[in-house]
């Protein structure tokens, strides 16, 4: 069965090299971030999850290229990334790679397609009521 797509923001809202967006995830069962960015032209998805350390790799919420906008940047190790592949070319992770998101932009809409290791995020459901 195939997942539906979820809508993530507008194709506007992406500019090439610029900033990303962020959206909730989870992946191999754990919550997260995952993250969209523009790249010549095209949108590419990923969790927001360095392949050296487990941590998110935005130095403020949605900035991922590095100064020259060419490559993604880990704010913690300053390990580079391609944009178009998430193949690490530089930092302690190199050879590693980004956790690729399957991203589809149509009618100028920006969805992420959840697969076998990335689905929703899970929302809890609390019950305020107080008992009777």
């Amino acid at each position: 069965m195939t997942e539906p797509r979820i809508p993530v923001c507008a194709s506007a809202d992406l500019q090439d090299g610029g900033k990303g967006v962020r959206f909730p995830l989870n992946f191999s069962g754990h919550p997260g971030t995952g993250f969209i960015v523009r790249y010549h032209g095209v949108a590419h998805g990923y969790v927001n999850r360095c392949a050296h350390v487990p941590i998110e790799l935005d130095w403020t919420e949605g900035e991922f290229f590095e100064s020259g906008g060419l490559y993604l940047m880990c704010a913690t190790h300053g390990a580079l990334y391609e944009p178009e592949t998430g193949r690490c070319v530089g930092g302690p992770c190199r050879g590693g790679r980004l956790q690729a998101v399957t991203v589809i932009e149509e009618e100028q809409t920006i969805f992420w397609q959840p697969d076998a290791r990335t689905g929703p995020a899970v929302q809890t459901i609390s019950n305020d009521k107080d008992p009777a």
